[in-house]
């Protein structure tokens, strides 16, 4: 059993690990996407200044001036947005723009405001006026700035993709794994306990004061209700409206006939008349045995244990409150995990197997609901009630 606690936790580990790792590739690829988006930035505002002084040159050319390059430089420029602008930020050339319909003044009066908010800009002194130059980034780098985070969600949806995947081919394997073992030690108990039957039924003709005898037949029935139970997973269920307080008392019972003197187990019902409820009742049973088992290994052969019911919008809650060592809160949800176990001895099976029963076969639900180390825990189900 440790080994399977130990496999669990390397199991948990590893899914740490791998999380940590795609985590430090998209950190890493942001990193490098913004240093590159940075030096392209760089680099196109070397080509606006360029392009700037090019204008400049263009302006003030004369007639011996060759202004064959200095247009192939200026025309050279078709993916930075440039305005440029007077003192009164009243719009006199742009390029690489996109004009509306109407309104063209009022929108470059909010271009100019919105670039001149994000960079300074290039001063373009001609004769005795000065212009101003202002530049947006072009479109790829706009797109180079927002890819990291394309990237990071495209690779968190890769990771829950897999992880869902993963997840359920996992799930599906235990149920097929479940199921089968379920029926096959069902199938395997089945003769021995119609033969034992048949033995007590041999010796009960023959000795029929001997109340030894009945003691047996109890215990062999038992083994034929845990078979019929066994036989039951991964069927569909056939539930059937009973009284829920009978059921309760039922499993009770019998883990009180089989547990120590000092452990007191005690149920609280409604007052008024019995809940009925659609339930199996062998695989109900099931449940409570196996929080009572718990609850009886938690005390330590010690304590008390507490059943109550309650009714509320047409759902019923049934806590189950022990004395024990409680559970640490970062393991509520773990308990439920098959194979997951604080025993030397058990296969961690029981509290899996009433989370399946409760919320697979019932619809309903089974949770931690309160649990404090060296106090007690709290066991919550919550199911349906018939009107």
């Amino acid at each position: 059993m440790l080994q399977i606690n130990k496999l669990y936790e390397l199991t948990q580990r590893m899914k740490l690990v791998f999380i940590v790792i795609a985590v430090g590739i998209v950190v890493l690829s942001t990193l490098f996407t913004n240093q590159l988006a940075k030096s392209l930035a760089a680099e196109e505002q070397k080509k606006v200044v360029i392009w700037a002084e090019a204008t400049h040159q263009l302006i003030i050319a004369n007639e011996n001036t060759d202004i064959n390059f200095i247009s192939t430089i200026i025309e050279g420029s078709t993916s930075i947005p440039m305005i440029i602008a007077d003192e009164k930020d009243s719009m006199l050339f742009s390029r690489n723009i996109t004009e509306p319909k109407i309104n063209i003044d009022e929108f470059y009066k909010k271009e100019i405001n919105r670039l001149k908010a994000k960079k300074p800009a290039i001063e373009l002194k001609i004769d005795k006026s000065v212009q101003y130059l202002y530049y947006d980034d072009s479109l790829f780098l706009k797109q180079l700035y927002y890819f990291p985070f394309i990237q990071f969600g495209v690779i968190i949806v890769f990771l829950l993709v897999a992880f869902f995947a993963f997840s359920g081919t996992k799930k599906a394997e235990q149920n097929q794994v479940w199921v089968g073992l379920s029926k096959e030690t069902a199938h395997q108990l089945g003769t021995p306990i119609s033969s034992l039957l048949a033995w007590v039924d041999l010796l009960k003709s023959r000795h029929k004061e001997d109340k030894l005898i009945g003691e047996m037949e109890k215990d062999v029935n038992r083994l034929r209700i845990i078979a019929e139970r066994f036989s039951k997973i991964g069927s569909k269920p056939d539930l059937q409206v009973v009284s829920l307080n009978q059921s309760i008392l039922n499993a009770v019972q019998y883990m009180s006939n089989r547990s120590s003197q000092k452990v007191i187990i005690k149920c609280q019902f409604p007052s008024d008349d019995h809940l009925f409820i659609k339930l199996n009742v062998p695989l109900f049973e099931w449940v409570i045995e196996n929080l009572c088992k718990n609850a009886i290994d938690a005390l330590n052969g010690v304590g008390r244990i507490d059943i109550s019911v309650k009714s509320k919008n047409e759902e019923v809650y049934i806590d189950v409150k022990d004395t024990g060592k409680g559970i640490d809160k970062r393991k509520f949800k773990v308990v439920f995990t098959p194979g997951f176990t604080t025993k030397k001895r058990g296969w961690g099976l029981g509290l899996s197997l009433a989370k399946r029963i409760i919320e697979e076969y019932h619809g309903g639900k089974i949770f931690v609901k309160q649990s404090e180390l060296n106090k007690g825990t709290v066991f919550r189900i919550v199911l349906k009630v018939i009107s």
